[in-house]
């Protein structure tokens, strides 16, 4: 039977990958330089390929070096799995649980769902991170992540998903704007030709294209927003339009400005809250319970709005 790499080594591997230094890779596996270039050439001595090129100016992988990489991302993460997986089986929704989401969810439904986390499971602690979805997916995929709350759709068939509630899409502008005189508005060409977009990489961006489509012509000279929080001011200053998130607005964002908000008929585009893991996953309990929690979320605000449309219908 050949020699098997250890975990060690793959560590060591994928930290040089991240960093291409082997000063900083050894200092983000607290090991001594020595060390890691030792573990790195037993690594390459074991498998019978090279892995890195290095000099005295870079360090870059090889060909194969990067799928080797790839792979002891997947094997690292397999063996956090299993780790996780033996606490788990005794404490669940104990512990540590790091927790991705992305930038156009984590503000709204963060306020609400932690609360009833702690209520619910005091002994959890949470390591939330915030990053665009790909990002998120990434670090998901090399065990660097539990979960992730992410808005579909998305491609993600390499992931396990759990589709949580819908989200619709509400049309923002100015009081004064024309386009929102009625109490639901139609994505028309002249309305989706004036929305703001967020900028590359934000999955929102793509839901509001899917909306538009074949609506929407594009002019090569888009405005785009970095943030929500963006997005609304650029609509304030009657730069255009944009298509908001249901929750974002339930949250209050365009409260006390000079905006309001339309639902869109017929068929409101909408995207989808999930929650997503690895395929592998051991916290297969803590999976469930967490999306039931922010399940209970989106009912919750379901049961409200449908009562506020109740009381303004009586009224």
């Amino acid at each position: 039977m050949p020699a098997l790499t250890s975990f060690k080594q793959l560590q060591y591997l994928v930290a040089l990958s991240d960093c291409l230094n082997f000063t900083r890779a050894a200092e983000n596996c607290f090991v001594t330089q020595s060390t890691l270039s030792a573990g790195l050439k037993e690594l390459e001595e074991t498998l019978g390929v090279r892995l890195v090129e290095r000099d005295r100016q870079s360090v870059l992988m090889t060909p194969v070096g990067e799928e080797v990489t790839k792979r002891a991302r997947a094997i690292l993460a397999a063996a956090h799995d299993l780790t996780e997986y033996a606490v788990a089986a005794t404490r669940p929704m104990a512990g540590l649980l790091r927790l991705g989401v992305i930038p156009t969810i984590a503000p709204f439904l963060l306020p609400p769902l932690l609360p009833l986390l702690r209520s619910r499971y005091p002994d959890l602690r949470l390591a939330l991170y915030e990053e665009l979805t790909a990002n998120l997916l990434a670090r998901l995929e090399a065990g660097r992540l539990d979960f992730a709350l992410i808005a579909l759709p998305y491609q993600i068939s390499q992931f396990l998903a759990e589709p949580l509630f819908d989200d619709p899409l509400w049309l923002v502008g100015r009081r004064d704007a024309r386009e929102l005189k009625g109490k639901s508005v139609t994505l028309i060409p002249q309305i989706s030709d004036r929305l703001i977009l967020l900028a590359e990489g934000h999955c929102l961006r793509e839901h509001v294209l899917y909306a538009c489509e074949p609506a929407r012509r594009s002019s090569g000279e888009e405005i785009e927003a970095t943030s929500l929080l963006t997005l609304v001011q650029m609509i304030e200053s009657n730069l255009g339009l944009g298509l908001v998130p249901q929750m974002a607005l339930r949250s209050g964002l365009i409260e006390g400005s000079a905006l309001v908000a339309r639902p869109i008929a017929p068929d409101a585009p909408k995207r989808t809250v999930a929650l997503v893991a690895r395929k592998s996953t051991s916290r297969l309990e803590d999976f469930r319970a967490l999306a039931a929690a922010a399940r209970s979320i989106g009912d919750t605000a379901d049961k409200s709005d449908g009562a506020a449309d109740r009381k303004r219908e009586s009224a």
